[in-house]
């Protein structure tokens, strides 16, 4: 069940600032795990933009879930560079260790995998990432390892 009130406090904390709407999001996010679909008609009435304005950004920016994530985030780079260097590859063999596809989050609630497009770490691509520790130059094998030591 999510606080409403404590959503409506943090909405409250950014409807003054421009551009408080992101504000807003990274708050109710860093709260909460994820931006509750119960928050959309508040961070509206809020910031006095149209429902669809608000699902516009969270949908924008693939930061944003409207869903809490697993335990252990697994984030893979599907940038241009990262591509090029097998990215996608590196993401259907991982889709297959996990035994989840991009964007879910397993049944049991242990891991969720997500696209990310660009970590800055272009030079040394494809990358992943586990909990926020950045990983380079990884193959489908290095996946296989890392994953594996990270119990994932």
């Amino acid at each position: 069940m999510v606080d409403l009130d404590k959503a409506q406090e943090i909405i409250a904390e950014y409807t003054s600032l421009p551009g408080g709407v992101l504000e807003c999001l990274h708050g109710l996010q860093g709260v909460f795990g994820y931006v509750p679909k119960e928050t959309i008609d508040l961070i509206a009435d809020g910031f006095n933009i149209s429902r669809a304005e608000v699902y516009g950004v969270i949908s924008y920016y693939h930061d944003f879930r409207t869903s809490p994530a697993g335990r252990k985030i697994v984030r893979i780079c599907q940038a241009e560079a990262c591509q090029a260097m097998g990215s996608r590859e590196l993401t259907e063999r991982v889709e297959e260790i996990l035994g989840i596809q991009t964007g879910k989050t397993s049944e049991n609630g242990d891991v969720t995998l997500e696209a990310v497009y660009c970590f800055g770490n272009c030079a040394i691509s494809p990358n992943l990432e586990i909990d926020g520790k950045l990983h380079a130059r990884v193959t489908g094998e290095k996946a296989a390892e890392l994953l594996k030591g990270e119990n994932a």
